[in-house]
């Protein structure tokens, strides 16, 4: 990877001014990319969640340059553990459930990663609600989702905050 790059994402901070810096350099080096995603796809290096910070801002502006590394992405979902890492990766999965077409394998990848996330015990707000509304996406093509997807959110809408509640509301309503 090039070691300014790497210098800049390790350095980076949580701050929208520091993630928009760096994600300007790639949407402006697209030539980095791929090194970038290695990255960003690397759960074992201690600055990946601090690459997938910056891979949501990238690819909420140019979705397609994950379009060569979607099987590489839909392989990795799984291996995120790092709260941070997951809240940008869920919210990519949303990005691409409304924005790029997927193979069924790609689709089963991340609906399965997305239920996951939506029914982990400990698993953050910002997490489950992009999941939830990645599903609500993707249940416009598969029809069993949205009977699983209203099953989950009645059973555990008295167990959340009232982000999850308005996002449960909001999805609820519009399924039905």
């Amino acid at each position: 990877m090039d070691s300014e790059l790497y210098k800049n994402i390790a350095n980076s901070t949580a701050h929208r001014a520091s993630r928009e810096q760096n994600a300007d350099f790639i949407l402006n080096n697209p030539e980095l990319f791929s090194d970038f995603l290695k990255l960003a796809f690397d759960t074992n290096d201690k600055n990946h969640h601090k690459a997938c910070w910056i891979l949501e801002l990238v690819l909420e502006e140019k979705i397609h340059f994950l379009t060569p590394f979607l099987n590489q992405f839909c392989n990795k979902i799984t291996n995120y553990t790092n709260e941070s890492a997951l809240r940008s990766i869920s919210k990519i999965c949303l990005f691409l459930a409304k924005h790029i077409s997927l193979s069924k394998i790609q689709d089963q990848k991340i609906i399965e990663a997305c239920f996951d996330w939506l029914i982990i015990e400990n698993g953050k707000v910002a997490t489950k609600a992009y999941s939830i509304r990645a599903l609500f996406e993707f249940g416009k093509k598969s029809d069993w989702i949205y009977p699983e997807l209203q099953r989950i959110l009645s059973e555990d809408y008295v167990k959340h905050s009232a982000a999850y509640k308005a996002v449960a509301r909001e999805v609820l309503k519009k399924i039905k």
